[in-house]
Formats: C-alpha cells, sequence, structure tokens
C-alpha cells in the first residue's frame, strides 16, 4: 500500500482531487475527470489507491483523500472490477 503523505502533499491533492470525486456521477465520470488532471485508480486489498498516470505510481488511498471506497461506492454503485493475475489488485472494467 502507499505510504502516509506529509500534511501539505495531502492538502494539495485533496484541494485537486476531491472536487472530481465529489462531482463524479458515475464511476467512468470519476476516471474520466482523473484522467483530466492526470491520475488514475487502482484496487488493491479491497481498497481504492489513486496512482499518476504518467508514471503509475501509487500515490494514496481514497480514505487519506477523505473519500473511502465505501462511501464512494454506496453513492455511485458498486465498481465493476477486473481482477488482476495475483488475485490482489484490480482496474475498474470499461
Amino acid at each position: 500500500m502507499p505510504g502516509d503523505l506529509d500534511s501539505e502533499t495531502a492538502a494539495l491533492l485533496r484541494m485537486v482531487v476531491l472536487p472530481q470525486i465529489e462531482a463524479a456521477s458515475s464511476w467512468g465520470d470519476l476516471v474520466m475527470r482523473l484522467r483530466e488532471k492526470g491520475f488514475g485508480l487502482g484496487f488493491r486489498a479491497g481498497r481504492m489507491i489513486l496512482n499518476r498516470l504518467d508514471s503509475g505510481a501509487e500515490i494514496c488511498t481514497g480514505r487519506s483523500l477523505g473519500a473511502p471506497l465505501r462511501g464512494l461506492a454506496a453513492r455511485l454503485g458498486r465498481p465493476a472490477l477486473r481482477l488482476s493475475r495475483d488475485g490482489l489488485s484490480a482496474r475498474l472494467q470499461g
């Protein structure tokens, strides 16, 4: 799992990413909104992980941003995931 963010990085990420998460009307919409900001989503061990599109580096979990997977699933519906071969990680289908 990604490590803890320092408070300044966490605050900046929340300013950029959290409005996109809160405005999303579906999982597909969320992916498009994050892509416009240079971010992507992954899932591992039951957690949603924000990553950088340019390098694939994992940044933080949704909970670290104030947007845990449980809350998003309640609002957007359960995400349709495609499980990776390792059995622990997944990507959104579609």
